[in-house]
């Protein structure tokens, strides 16, 4: 990561956000979104080659995560909400049009905001994340898949998971990270940086907020995403099926799947190499 990563706390309309920034100020507009529990360090393999190539970035710790503001109460993290987000980082840099890439829970929000502001996103890149409009439907369908995302419902009891993840330093969730990833994806000191961001004030309750949120009714109609689309799936993931990026796929005017056979759920992690390569190409076509 290179030495040149910038902070700035930019203010948006409600809220305030932690903001890495990194690359040439004239360079290809792109936002970058963390998901669950990281925060922008999760791009820590990403920043340098891709600010090299000529990238802007904008990495913001996405609300409710390490220092940005962590509002009380669901609505503040629907999906909608978190997508506005996205739109009003980008008005804040000026940026009319911007490439969007996404891990996880960011995935889901970049989804959501190339599905319902497609004149904004010149390019949408996923990395292990499904589209939340298909998401429900696949459940139904796929009773494995059930099974694998037990955990969510475990997130909706109110205070005990917030007591658990951060019990002994955080033991789960550490321990979660090194058993559903590839030896020496997260070192003892990149698990310190976690520890710190999970245990900052409200920090906990507010990254379990959104998947709380999820049982709040999402009105808007499913759109096709229409933006030039690059999947990048580990399938190895612990938590999420294949067949998820297929179906989202599905909802892509113009969209393709690049198979990470090795990788897990945390591929920009454990497939480093291979996701800036397929990225870096993608982004700048």
């Amino acid at each position: 990561m290179p030495d040149s990563v910038t902070f700035s706390s930019i203010a948006l309309p409600g809220i305030r956000l932690n903001v890495a920034e990194a690359g040439p100020q004239d360079g290809l507009p792109t936002l970058v979104l963390h998901g669950f529990p990281e925060f922008w360090y999760g791009w820590r393999r990403q920043i340098g080659p891709l600010a090299s190539a000529g990238f802007r970035l904008v990495l913001p710790d996405q609300r409710g995560y390490n220092l940005s503001d962590k509002p009380h109460g669901l609505p503040a993290y629907h999906l909608d909400r978190l997508s506005a987000d996205v739109i009003e980082l980008a008005d804040h840099y000026g940026f009319a049009r911007f490439r969007l890439v996404a891990h996880d829970w960011g995935g889901l929000v970049a989804w959501w905001t190339a599905s319902h502001h497609p004149d904004r996103v010149a390019r949408l890149a996923i990395l292990n994340a499904p589209h939340p409009s298909i998401f429900g439907t696949y459940l139904r369908h796929h009773p494995t898949q059930m099974l694998r995302s037990a955990y969510v419902g475990l997130f909706q009891i109110p205070r005990l998971p917030e007591a658990r993840l951060t019990a002994n330093a955080c033991r789960v969730l550490r321990q979660a990270l090194l058993k559903s990833s590839r030896p020496g994806s997260f070192t003892p000191a990149d698990l310190d940086r976690y520890v710190e961001a999970w245990t900052q004030p409200g920090a906990m309750t507010g990254m379990l907020n959104w998947y709380r949120a999820l049982r709040l009714p999402r009105p808007r109609p499913v759109l096709r995403v229409t933006p030039p689309t690059l999947v990048l799936w580990g399938r190895r993931d612990h938590a999420l099926e294949p067949g998820l990026a297929e179906a989202s796929l599905a909802l892509c005017t113009s969209g393709r799947i690049q198979w990470l056979p090795e990788a897990t759920h945390w591929v920009q992690h454990d497939a480093a190499d291979a996701v800036n390569a397929a990225l870096i190409d993608f982004l700048r076509a």
